[in-house]
C-alpha cells in the first residue's frame, strides 16, 4: 500500500482550496437569499456533503437571480 507523500499533499492543495472557498461562498450566500429554487436544508445538504459539485450546482441551480 502507498503512503501518501508531501508531493501529493501539495498536489491536492490547491483542490482543497478552491473546494473551501466555493463551501463558504456557497453557505454565505444562501444564509443571505431569501428565495431559492427548492428548500434551503436541501440546498444546505447538497453544498455540505457533494464535495466541489455541491456548491456549482447551487450557483447554476439553486439561486433564483
Amino acid at each position: 500500500m502507498e503512503t501518501i507523500t508531501t508531493d501529493m499533499l501539495l498536489m491536492l492543495a490547491p483542490l482543497f482550496v478552491v473546494q473551501l472557498i466555493l463551501l463558504v461562498v456557497a453557505l454565505l450566500d444562501l444564509r443571505r437569499v431569501a428565495d431559492t429554487r427548492g428548500p434551503k436544508w436541501l440546498w444546505l445538504i447538497i453544498i455540505l456533503f457533494v464535495n466541489i459539485v455541491g456548491p456549482i450546482v447551487y450557483f447554476i441551480v439553486g439561486r433564483k437571480q
